[in-house]
């Protein structure tokens, strides 16, 4: 039985010690993603793309992504960067060639008023449900325990 415990561990155990491929579509190595000659212009690109959505993997954003689209994106930001551009006007491109999805804060304007207001307007809905369902228990009139089942109960209750 120990034999058998010891070999179940040490299955178990083994993916712990497995590497990360070294090439495929989902890893690419650091040093095959392009760097910029000049490294403000790779910090300021890095902290833009924090903020940016990779629109290839939706759940990542542009700064962690290795999607080929992803590195497109980062490409096309540095080269907007040497032009002399700042981050809002970079940030005005994408979303004008991609919408305000690219962005991980959409901002507050009538087509995303639902998305920012959604969670109050299901807070405030419960809360008014909540608030009838109490309304409701209150105007019922509660029932009179009749004697028979209120000794029956009691003596359920000696027995245990």
């Amino acid at each position: 039985m120990k034999h058998f415990l010891l070999a179940m561990l040490l299955a178990f155990s083994l993916p712990v010690l497995a590497n990360e491929p070294a090439s495929g579509p989902t890893s690419a190595p650091k040093e095959a993603l392009p760097i910029a000659d000049d490294p403000v212009i790779e910090q300021r690109m890095v902290n833009l793309a924090e903020d940016l959505r990779c629109l290839v993997c939706q759940n990542e954003s542009l700064a962690g992504s290795h999607a080929e689209l992803a590195e497109d994106l980062r490409r096309e930001i540095r080269t907007q960067m040497k032009a002399g551009k700042d981050d809002k006007q970079v940030i005005a491109y994408l979303t004008e060639r991609y919408g305000d999805f690219v962005l991980y804060r959409p901002p507050f304007k009538p087509v995303t008023w639902l998305l920012w207001l959604g969670p109050l307007l299901f807070l405030g809905i419960g809360g008014g449900a909540w608030y009838m369902t109490l309304l409701r228990r209150r105007a019922v009139p509660a029932a009179p325990v009749d004697e028979k089942k209120r000794a029956a109960a009691a003596q359920l209750l000696e027995e245990k």
